[in-house]
């Protein structure tokens, strides 16, 4: 199957809405995540029942080899939507019937409706990035920023970042293929040439005024820093994809050295509201998610 742009009929189609949704999440090393609660905790305050399944790849020895079964069997047991993470975000894009705009410019999915039988893919990680950036960093310098990753959820924030309107976007990733293909792609779509691939992160950061990191590298079952620490300085802000923990190795140390720093919480519920709205077709309180969410993390760190 090969998604398709998406059809004008499709997006125009309002989303069911039922009394009860299911819904779930389907990555690898998922099982700590706070979107099924941020879910079904909004559904509830709309009149809604929501069960937001857990789909681990971890959990079942599986991976993006099994998506098209798994899609198949969302579609068949009547669930409203999918939100995509790691590593499944690109992966996931043969199996889709049709993709918004934004997905398909992004080259990466996090969300999936699932509307009269159709796998539509959407991708809110960009704009859930920029809501959580400007809101921690209104000032920011954006004259030269260093984006450590060019997957999924890199791609997006790439995205976001230009139309933010940084002048210089230096990618950094593993893969120096992919990061220069993601640079070639940003530069078909967005006036100026600004991004560039670069071949590592030093290099990327000579003279940055910003890093972005979008990559695992932090998360609980992946501790540590994703370059080294003397590479950071106080006159560097830092923008961390990851959330849990939410205060990050990156982000402690970038604290320490006094850098302006933007925390993973606001992705995680920027993401979170635009999906919502997706599967349900109602507007979440985006403020009361951002409460609960935190209410959340408090509590798991009260737990740890």
């Amino acid at each position: 199957m090969n998604a398709t742009v998406l059809d004008p009929a499709l997006a125009d189609l309002t989303p069911a809405r039922p009394d009860t949704l299911l819904l779930g999440l389907i990555g690898a090393g998922i099982q700590r995540s706070l979107t099924p609660s941020m879910q079904m905790e909004e559904a509830r305050h709309h009149g809604l029942r929501a069960h937001y399944q857990l789909i681990d790849l971890d959990r079942f020895g599986g991976s993006t080899a099994d998506l098209a079964p798994l899609l198949w069997s969302a579609r068949a047991m009547g669930f409203a939507g999918l939100n995509i993470t790691y590593p499944c975000k690109q992966a996931v894009i043969p199996h889709l019937d049709a993709l918004s705009d934004e997905a398909r410019a992004m080259g990466a999915v996090n969300t999936v409706v699932i509307r009269e039988g159709q796998l539509i893919g959407h991708n809110t990680d960009g704009s859930g990035w920029a809501r959580g950036f400007t809101r921690a960093l209104p000032q920011a310098d954006l004259s030269a920023v260093a984006l450590l990753g060019a997957g999924g959820a890199g791609a997006a924030i790439a995205h976001a970042a230009l139309r933010l309107g940084v002048e210089r976007l230096r990618i950094v990733d593993a893969d120096a293929g992919r990061a220069q293909a993601l640079a070639d792609e940003l530069n078909r779509l967005y006036a100026g040439a600004r991004a560039s691939a670069s071949p590592d992160a030093a290099h990327a950061l000579a003279g940055a005024s910003g890093l972005i990191h979008a990559t695992p590298t932090g998360m609980a079952k992946l501790p540590g820093l994703p370059l080294p620490a003397e590479w950071l300085h106080g006159g560097l802000w830092v923008s961390e994809v990851v959330y849990f923990p939410l205060e990050t190795e990156l982000l402690r140390t970038a604290r320490a050295l006094g850098c302006p720093i933007s925390d993973g919480g606001g992705m995680a519920v920027g993401q979170a509201v635009g999906a919502f709205e997706l599967f349900t077709g109602r507007t979440p309180d985006a403020a009361r998610m951002e409460r609960h969410f935190h209410q959340l993390i408090a509590q798991r760190e009260a737990d740890a």
